[in-house]
């Protein structure tokens, strides 16, 4: 079962199946009922293995890179707030309900990275092809994420997905569990700089649809790689809280609504359709961000799902 990252067209908000983003957005605010469907969430050390498909110069990959650092960094000299990892402890209220007290935190940090600079599957990739790669990664304790360049296509991307989460069968037999194998979690997301910006990086790009702002200034100057940071976030955030498609979400299996993919286009407190919300601004730049990262980075990242009060919390 995979979830995507479905970008939102005009009004309705249950069309993706785990989708990070969506384009025209809905209301800051939706009051969800979401349910704990008795299977696992991802707990304790993880480790987030990124397979680099296509070319990819150094800074983007150290964009990307330096995002999942930022995600448990308690980094020396400490960054500074808002930040990254106080984004990600909104993900700890999910393992602090009632039904889940049992599980253990989760801490994600950087794995291994594989670059696939020559294309070994071509330029245009199925699902299943797209599971291959991730299986490149280890699969015990991890999360594999794909991410193909701007020159990729992949099945559905642009039509109706920015990216998708999901978990598939792994090559190794699990010892406790005579005769069946592993599952590992995987996420792929691609990079829509020359194939959809509209769609898949806003609000860094104008939208196809809905009201057209102007765009926001990316915070790394890379409208593409910024798009995809945001599409990863809201995916790592779906895979850590329904990362076998039985965990945490509202609505139908096949499309369900996700920890962030419940709180689409929202950014900052005052959101609205065609508005990301009131974000902080960086002086020299211009450009417009929510969260501060290790090495002086700073991102934008998606509003998560509250259980506890049942609205989108966002930082700032």
């Amino acid at each position: 079962m995979a979830s995507s990252v479905l970008f939102f067209v005009l009004v309705v908000s249950l069309l993706s199946n785990s989708e990070a983003r969506r384009l025209s957005e809905s209301d800051q605010s939706p009051q969800l009922a979401f349910q704990y469907h008795k299977g696992p969430l991802l707990t304790g050390p993880i480790s987030v293995n990124m397979i680099w498909y296509g070319k990819f110069k150094p800074s983007q990959r150290a964009i990307v890179s330096d995002f999942i650092s930022s995600l448990g960094s308690t980094a020396k000299p400490a960054v500074a707030h808002p930040s990254v990892a106080t984004w990600w402890k909104g993900i700890e209220k999910y393992y602090q309900l009632g039904k889940t007290k049992k599980h253990s935190s989760l801490s994600l940090s950087l794995g291994e990275q594989i670059i696939d600079e020559k294309y070994s599957l071509g330029k245009s990739l199925t699902n299943k092809q797209i599971i291959q790669l991730a299986s490149k990664g280890a699969q015990k304790y991890a999360i594999n994420v794909v991410l193909t360049a701007a020159d990729v296509a992949v099945e559905g991307f642009c039509s109706s997905r920015c990216g998708t989460h999901g978990s598939a069968l792994g090559a190794s037999k699990v010892g406790h569990i005579k005769g069946k194998q592993s599952k590992f979690a995987y996420i792929w997301v691609g990079n829509s700089e020359t194939q959809c910006p509209g769609q898949c990086a806003w609000p860094f790009h104008q939208p196809i649809y809905g009201p057209q702002n102007p765009p926001l200034v990316a915070p790394n100057n890379d409208v593409g790689v910024d798009g995809m940071v945001i599409n990863l976030a809201s995916l790592l955030a779906g895979t850590a809280t329904n990362p076998f498609g039985n965990g945490y979400y509202q609505g139908p299996k096949e499309a369900p609504l996700e920890a962030a993919s419940a709180c689409p286009g929202i950014y900052g407190k005052g959101a609205y359709p065609g508005y990301a919300g009131n974000l902080l601004v960086d002086t020299t730049t211009g450009a417009s961000y929510n969260a501060n990262g290790v090495n002086g980075r700073k991102y934008l990242l998606p509003a998560l799902f509250d259980p506890a009060t049942s609205s989108c919390s966002t930082l700032v």
